[in-house]
């Protein structure tokens, strides 16, 4: 059953779903099962296990819901065929909630006391004949607690307002109906409009429950729980409801008042207010969903950004008054020197620094120089610029500068982690060499933080924790086993996002490694203590040792798969060493001829191709920015102006890009390119280098507005973007305030948008 409703969610067959549910039970890991299990799974990849896995957890609770309420009922004794199936049918658990609402035990109610004053019979009555006088037929039920006519109604009215929110159906169409039609409505707090500057395109707003995208509902929410805005859910036209109502129950409210009430009571004490909750959480839901997609794919992009390689670095950490702390890291990351430099105010020791800088680099033989891109940056850079000049001059090698995002650098310096690794360095300083290794390999240094702490989250804090970490951990794990890691020079926290390996694993290979040396074979792990055959299986293929016994160790071919390539190795009479890399041989293989039984085409397919390619790293290019030369801060841009930057950050509605002014400007998604653009994932990524043009510059607020697209004109109204069938600009409904109130606000355009940055990141 469970099998069958993913598989039919997600597109694939019901047996690659059961065979994943299986692999995943028996311990295997997702990297190891999308990489070495494809001829099981039918080659489903790692987003499809992933989603395989988090589904089957919410069905199987879901199922465990069911047989508790099932339970529950038959004890009461009110569990009939008609209701077991509609539970056992249920695929959500709101719907099996509803259902079970009626048999819940609650405290009791208005309804049942009146109930148990005999009062039901008048209700029954007043629906069978609409026509009778109320205040007439209430006069038979007046009792204890029911004095009169006008209580006697009240208590009638309650029973059946309390049938209107028990009947599961009715509660479910009303649900759906309010989410389909309704709107949300956002107006500022009266006094907070200073205050809340930050959420302005929110102070006259209305939007369609169904199309406010994730951002924006967080937004909203965080404006509400800042007491900035006052949110208000709109459902539409009672009327609409009320009869839906009337037509669920065969109510005739034409001939009787007293119905026609009841419904209208029903639906604004009971049934608005309880879908009103259902909203606002499908609504949290929804962002939380998208906001989680946003951060797993900035944060998949940046681990997975260009490592500029082994070659000697220094790593800059600018700063005015504290000076710019400087940290020398050699090919392997080891730290070499170090040093504290005042080159900026208020001590302006541009002349020392300089110098101090170049003999550092002379010294150590520095290829690159990592400046952060925080505070000073800029001064920075261009203090390193004449060191490069310097050195160049003088006949030495050219250091390359590059700007670096510092994001997390001083959480990582404050962290255990930190102090363990540089017991006796200054804290000051270990972001300098956080900042030197994450231009060598951002991957390898990013790993030992706290993926939340690298800003590249969307209204992080606003979501569910448990969720984010969950769904952040399975993108640094797919990130790590996608790339590699080198066993003898791989960190404990890198370690322990490789397949199979836990924290304490990572611990005893590296001890392992400090007391007998670097790996000389794959086979060695299985000395390391508490590294099974389990584990083994499950992190050897994705761990690399570069010149050891056996070359295929170097590799991403399991050894489970080694008498595979011995097999195409004798099939080509060449030794396995000559055969790897050999292009033109292994071009001329069929898998087909070496698959078997244990290793299909899928298989034999990707071995060839890591024997054409060993270890291939699968990151892109090393490529850095240039900014330019005068540019410095806000003030010093000017509409029209072409400028290089990387972007910084991906949203939902655009991408921010960094220019070298210290405040990142926003491409909104309708300025990324002349086609429709749904998601602007699809155009950029976080930690590319694009050009840019500046459209508008706000030096009071420190917004910067730029386009994508290069032939626009600041000043002119932006060409619309070409919709795939829906309205130009993204196909987003107009919005409009319901039931003849003020049209709101029309955001505008991109600087308006920029507004949407409040929060973002944080």
């Amino acid at each position: 059953m469970i099998a069958a409703t993913i598989a039919s969610e997600i597109g694939v067959q019901q047996s690659q779903v059961e065979t994943a549910l299986k692999l995943l039970a028996e311990g295997n890991t997702v990297p190891f099962i999308a990489r070495y299990r494809k001829e099981m799974t039918g080659g489903l990849d790692d987003s499809q296990l992933r989603v395989i896995e988090e589904r089957a957890t919410y069905l199987r609770e879901l199922e465990e819901r069911k047989e508790t309420i099932l339970a529950t009922i038959e004890e009461q004794g009110k569990l009939d065929d008609a209701l077991r199936q509609r539970i056992l049918d249920c695929d959500t658990k709101a719907r099996l909630e509803d259902l079970y609402l009626p048999y819940k035990k609650r405290r009791k109610t208005k309804a049942d006391k009146a109930r148990e004053a005999g009062l039901e019979p008048l209700v029954d009555k007043l629906i069978a004949e609409p026509g009778v006088d109320a205040d007439s037929a209430a006069a038979g039920f007046v009792t204890e607690g029911y004095t009169d006519a006008k209580a006697v109604l009240e208590g009638a009215r309650v029973i059946l307002v309390d049938r209107f929110a028990m009947d599961a159906d009715l509660v479910g169409q009303v649900r759906e109906k309010m989410f389909d039609t309704g709107t949300m409505t956002a107006g500022v707090v009266a006094g907070k409009e200073q205050e809340g500057a930050k959420y302005k395109d929110y102070f006259d707003f209305s939007e369609s429950f169904h199309s406010l995208p994730s951002h924006r509902i967080l937004a909203l929410l965080r404006g509400e729980a800042e007491g900035v805005l006052s949110l208000n859910l709109d459902a539409g036209e009672d009327e609409d409801y009320e009869a839906l109502i009337a037509n669920r129950f065969e109510l005739d409210r034409s001939s009787s008042t007293w119905l026609n009430n009841a419904v209208h009571w029903g639906w604004r004490t009971k049934l608005l207010i309880s879908s009103g909750l259902d909203v606002r959480l499908r609504l949290k839901e929804i962002a939380e969903r998208g906001a989680l997609g946003v951060f797993a794919t900035n944060l998949r992009d940046v681990l997975l950004a260009a490592p500029a390689g082994q070659r000697a670095t220094l790593g800059l950490d600018p700063g005015y008054r504290n000076g710019v702390k400087c940290a020398v890291v050699d090919p392997t990351g080891k730290v070499m020197d170090t040093a504290i430099v005042y080159p900026h105010q208020p001590q302006n020791q541009w002349t020392q620094s300089v110098q101090v800088l170049a003999g550092l680099c002379a010294e150590h033989g520095v290829d690159l120089l990592a400046i952060g891109n925080g505070t000073a940056s800029r001064e920075t850079e261009k203090l390193s610029q004449e060191i490069a000049d310097l050195l160049a001059q003088a006949g030495g090698k050219r250091p390359t500068p590059v700007v670096v995002s510092e994001s997390g650098a001083s959480v990582y310096s404050a962290s255990v982690l930190a102090a363990e690794e540089f017991p006796d360095m200054d804290v000051s300083l270990r972001g300098a060499v956080s900042i030197a290794r994450r231009l060598q390999d951002p991957l390898a240094e990013l790993v030992k933080i706290d993926p939340k702490a690298i800003g590249v989250g969307q209204y992080q804090h606003d979501v569910n924790q448990t969720a984010l970490a969950r769904t952040l951990d399975g993108v640094v794990e797919d990130a790590v086993n996608g790339v590699g890691v080198d066993l003898n020079t791989a960190s404990v926290p890198l370690l322990e996002r490789v397949a199979g390996i836990n924290s304490t694993i990572a611990g005893n290979i590296v001890a392992y490694r400090d007391d007998n040396g670097v790996f000389s074979s794959r086979k060695e792990l299985k000395k390391v203590p508490r590294l099974g055959p389990k584990a083994f299986e499950q992190s050897a293929g994705f761990l690399r040792i570069n010149g050891g016994t056996d070359p295929l160790d170097a590799s991403a071919v399991h050894p489970e798969a080694y008498p595979v390539v011995a097999k195409i190795a004798a099939a080509t009479g060449l030794a396995v060493s000559e055969l790897i890399g050999n292009e033109r041989v292994l071009a001329g293989l069929h898998p087909k001829d070496f698959a078997d039984d244990t290793f299909g085409v899928p298989t034999v397919t990707d071995i060839i191709a890591e024997l054409t390619k060993p270890g291939r790293d699968p990151r892109p290019e090393f490529k850095t920015a240039t900014f330019k030369e005068g540019v410095n801060k806000v003030s010093d841009l000017t509409p029209g102006m072409i400028l290089e930057g990387t972007v910084t950050n991906v949203a939902a509605f655009g991408a921010f890009v960094d220019v070298g002014v210290h405040q990142d400007g926003l491409v909104h998604v309708s300025a990324m390119s002349h086609k429709f653009v749904s998601d602007p994932h699809e155009v950029v990524r976080s930690g590319q280098v694009v050009k840019v043009k500046v459209m508008e510059v706000d030096v009071e607020r420190q917004r910067i507005s730029l386009s994508l697209r290069l032939d626009d004109e600041p000043g002119k109204p932006a060409p619309k973007q070409r919709s795939r069938g829906g309205n130009a600009g993204g196909g987003q409904k107009g919005r409009q305030r319901p039931r003849g109130g003020k049209p709101a606000a029309q955001p505008g355009g991109s600087m308006a948008d920029a507004l949407k940055k409040a929060g973002f990141g944080h």
